[in-house]
């Protein structure tokens, strides 16, 4: 068995202090016993003053109202029976013992002797039962004492439990100040002596381990660091160099979060920023190219979005690469920065054939994760071997995660623009729905109540007026009905494909016109204010169609490489492009290079009288939009 000096400290203090409660407790529960039964004796003491009291009310009544006697002796059985079984709810019982039974017995002994006499039809004189009652009274009063006895006992014994509190409550506290001194203050005083003593040079200094407890783990800690901090002494100065040199890096790669930080909040373009990034980055970590590239959302493509230092072939050959065709966008399954030596053996180093072309020795891969969503990655050119350090890892993963975030900034605030004039034009077909709607409608309604009743030739002046009316009121109504369909279609923050295929079904609803849509190329999706500027001109493109070109088949044909092209062609009269001759139509030419030149765009329209029309609206390189997906096909719909 160990030996208490070898007890932590804990298991030490534990004793002491379960051993003092439970004195205490011991103390206290005996405490409130007996103040429990001094409790139950007082209220027999009570009880018993109450049949004294009866029992000078019965002698009473013999002499005035006999007939009430019953009820009081009832009520006195009560009493004996309550004195001799105790109510533990008020509470009330007797502290018995041997003198106060015996006594107890006497005073039920007598009340069954005078009981009859009191209550039978012809009670005794007043005198006798005066003298009873007195004798009776007395007895009463001899158990009384009995009770008072004993609780005098119990009450002193009280007075020493509560002394004897007070003696374990100062015995405790010395015992714990004791205690205290030995395991806590005298180690505490040693440690305190030892740190003194280091702190003026002294790294020879020990303590002493007097005990296996907590201190004397403490101590044999202290020793173990007075000893390492000797050791370390002599090679002090080496150590400051490193953590000098540890902080710099650490400053440096703050500095470079900073720099990256700011101006991913100031960059308002995508192009832009994705440029500045590369750069920047290309300089923090000393690589010899940068290339970043953002892939869609099933990770099947990835598209050069910039690069700094690459080399043209490069730049050409890697326009897009699709998934696993390089390491560049090969899928991992550990998260974070990786290196890849472009010079390795093994199945993958063939498929690095353009960085061995480009004297690259080493290739590191960032991912670009936003919502634990791949969006692409970052790849970081190295002509020579290196090594990644942890915080390396961590400062790449750190600015491809700030580089994420920017993106999507930069789609929200695209999201939100279009959210507001999409708001605006819902609220512009609701009042052209309202107002001009039900007005045309009701002019619809008025001609041809006019026609109607007017008794004129069909060839008249008056039937020609009331034709060009209804013509009129008809061309307004559908003019109307298209501005209400456009005014509902909106964009795809993802993909414009949705949004033309609707637009088209539209047209042909309402033409009964075949339309043809192809998609070509593979590209960057355009932000969703700008695929909203977008829709708005290939619509005024069809409804030009619509109103003066006769056609029977429309086609729109969408080039996403090297820049987004729309083209909206026809076979219809066609007019002469150069001439404007019709108003109407230079109008809407004029609306549709207004729209494109809010987004940097160009409208070119080319037309031949009776070989149909073609307009092209072409988008500048900067307006390629949030790489969310990255479309290859080409779609035919009728």
């Amino acid at each position: 068995m160990r030996s208490i000096s070898s007890w932590p400290l804990a298991t030490k203090l534990a004793a002491l202090v379960a051993t003092l409660l439970a004195l205490a407790l011991a103390s206290i529960g005996l405490t409130l016993w007996i103040t429990w039964q001094l409790d139950g004796g007082a209220a027999a003491i009570n009880e018993a003053g109450r049949m004294r009291m009866q029992t000078y009310r019965v002698a009473l009544m013999l002499r005035d109202t006999p007939s009430e006697v019953d009820t009081l002796a009832r009520q006195f059985d009560e009493s004996l029976q309550l004195l001799e079984k105790g109510d533990p709810v008020r509470p009330l019982f007797v502290p018995w013992n041997d003198e106060a039974r015996k006594r107890f017995a006497r005073v039920q002994s007598q009340w069954q002797a005078l009981r009859p006499v009191w209550t039978r039809a012809n009670p005794p004189n007043a005198a006798q039962v005066d003298r009873e009652a007195n004798q009776f009274v007395l007895l009463i009063d001899s158990f009384d004492s009995s009770i008072e006895a004993q609780l005098a006992r119990w009450t002193s014994i009280l007075n020493a439990l509560q002394l004897a509190l007070l003696v374990l409550a100062i015995g405790s506290a010395l015992a714990l100040l004791y205690v205290g001194h030995l395991s806590v203050l005298a180690p505490v005083l040693r440690l305190t002596g030892g740190l003194a003593r280091i702190e003026r040079g002294d790294f020879d200094t020990r303590v002493e381990v007097a005990a296996q407890d907590e201190f004397g783990q403490l101590s044999t800690g202290f020793n173990r660091m007075a000893q390492n901090l000797q050791q370390l002494y002599a090679g002090l100065e080496q150590k400051v160099s490193e953590k000098t040199a540890s902080l710099e890096t650490e400053r440096a790669r703050l500095a470079a979060l900073y720099e990256v930080s700011a101006f991913l909040a100031d960059a308002n373009a995508l192009d832009a920023l994705a440029q500045g990034f590369a750069q920047r980055i290309r300089r923090i970590a000393g690589a010899n190219a940068v290339a970043i590239r953002w892939s869609g959302e099933t990770n099947e493509r990835y598209l050069l979005l910039a690069g700094d230092g690459l080399p043209r072939f490069m730049i050409e050959d890697e326009q897009c690469l699709t998934s696993r065709s390089c390491l560049c966008g090969h899928p991992q399954s550990v998260p974070g920065a990786r290196v890849i030596p472009v010079w390795s053996a093994g199945p993958g180093a063939a498929t690095l054939g353009h960085c061995a072309r480009a004297g690259y020795a080493t290739l590191v891969s960032v991912p670009l994760v936003l919502h634990q969503r791949t969006l692409g990655e970052i790849d970081l050119f190295f002509q020579e071997a290196i090594v990644l350090s942890a915080q390396d890892r961590d400062l790449f993963d750190t600015l491809a995660s700030h580089l994420a975030g920017a993106m999507e900034n930069l789609r929200v605030s695209a999201l939100e623009r279009e959210t507001a004039v999409s708001d605006e034009r819902a609220l512009l077909a609701s009042e052209l729905h309202d107002s001009i709607a039900q007005s045309l409608a009701f002019l619809k309604i008025q001609v041809q109540l006019l026609r109607d009743v007017l008794p004129v030739a069909a060839d008249s002046p008056v039937a020609r007026i009331v034709d060009e009316l209804d013509a009129g009121v008809r061309e307004s109504t559908g003019d109307v009905r298209e501005l209400l369909m456009h005014f509902r279609t909106r964009g795809n923050t993802e993909d414009i494909e949705p949004a033309l295929r609707t637009t088209l079904r539209k047209f042909e609803h309402q033409t009964g016109l075949r339309t043809n849509l192809s998609i070509e190329g593979h590209g960057l999706p355009l932000d969703a204010d700008v695929q909203v500027q977008v829709l708005h001109v290939l619509q005024e493109a069809l409804s030009n169609v619509r109103k003066h070109a006769q056609a029977r088949e429309v086609w729109l044909e969408v080039q996403q490489s090297p820049v987004w092209s729309f083209e909206v062609r026809d076979d219809g009269l066609g007019f002469d492009a150069q001439q404007h001759t019709r108003g109407e139509t230079h109008v809407g030419l004029r609306i549709m290079r207004e729209r494109a030149a809010r987004i940097g765009a160009e409208v070119v329209v080319d037309s031949v009288p009776g070989a149909g029309t073609c307009v092209t609206l072409t988008l500048a390189p900067s307006q390629r939009g949030t790489p969310e997906t990255v479309h290859e096909h080409r779609i035919e719909a009728a």
